[in-house]
């Protein structure tokens, strides 16, 4: 080919290029239009990240099947794990978690008070109805005088504790909030029952395995994770109605509770499909929360 030819060749191709580009451009303005001015495609967007504390059973596992959900929103879900009620609130004050999920609300105000935590409560999952174990009774009533009862050392669990045996008419409490009773509340005790609350709560089905103690309360997540049905295998259970106040929460930093991601983290686990879970799965010893 001659230079001649080369370069109306040259010069054809060239026209084609910016023809192409120019046809481009009034794409992507016209797509820009449709999208109301945004100019960002879809796919250059760059998900974010929560990185949210938990105990394994059930919070993690509820965690779990907000997974897909939060990632259609753009949302990548990272859950450590903890096995214990402290840790959790320390990772959140020290900025390594966004976010914690395990504790009810009376536990949250009083580790705050204790620790100087600036926490908030952003959106209740669920209640975790507290039960009572024995190998020995089958039932309060049958717990004979002189009965040890084996309790967490959480101050937060002793009123709940207290109030299901009040309200089986074994003890009588004074002129006390039931959430804020503790065993220096207790008025009456004809039956010189013995409240042990030194307890770390993890270990409490580990002392109901070892048959230690006469009766032994125990939180349903550490009940389930040890395959205790708090439904089947206690000898009573705390009422879940609506009045519960021992809901369980999504904790965060004060001013987090604000944060897109923490709200359509909170939406998701309040959502349809993930409340259904904690009914089918957990059959009553879980009880997801009417919001």
């Amino acid at each position: 080919m001659n230079k001649f030819y080369k370069l109306i060749a040259l010069g054809t191709l060239s026209t084609v290029l910016v023809a192409c580009g120019a046809d481009e451009e009034t794409a992507d303005e016209e797509q820009a239009n449709e999208n109301g001015g945004d100019t960002e495609v879809d796919e250059g967007e760059e998900s974010s990240e929560l990185v949210i504390g938990a105990t394994n059973v059930p919070h993690a596992e509820i965690l779990e099947v907000a997974e897909d959900q939060l990632a259609e929103e753009g949302i990548d879900l990272e859950i450590e794990t903890f096995n214990d009620y402290v840790l959790p609130n320390q990772a959140l004050d020290n900025g390594d978690l966004d976010a914690n999920f395990y504790q009810h609300i009376p536990f949250l105000e009083d580790q705050m008070d204790e620790f100087g935590y600036d926490f908030v409560d952003a959106g209740g999952v669920h209640i975790e109805p507290i039960g009572v174990y024995s190998q020995e009774y089958d039932s309060l009533e049958a717990l004979p005088e002189g009965a040890t009862i084996l309790m967490s050392d959480s101050v937060a669990d002793h009123g709940r504790v207290l109030t299901m045996f009040e309200d089986a008419g074994l003890i009588e409490l004074g002129d006390v909030d039931g959430v804020e009773a503790t065993i220096d509340d207790i008025e009456e005790n004809p039956n010189d029952y013995e409240f042990e609350p030194q307890y770390e709560a993890a270990l409490l089905p580990q002392a109901y395995e070892n048959n230690e103690g006469d009766a032994v309360l125990i939180n349903s997540n550490y009940a389930i994770d040890y395959d205790l049905s708090p439904l089947e295998d206690s000898i009573e259970s705390e009422s879940a109605d609506s009045d519960n106040p021992y809901v369980n929460v999504i904790a965060v930093n004060s001013g987090d509770e604000d944060d897109e991601d923490i709200a359509t983290l909170v939406e998701v686990l309040q959502s349809e499909e993930v409340q259904d879970f904690i009914e089918e799965e957990y059959d009553g010893a879980v009880v997801p929360v009417d919001e």
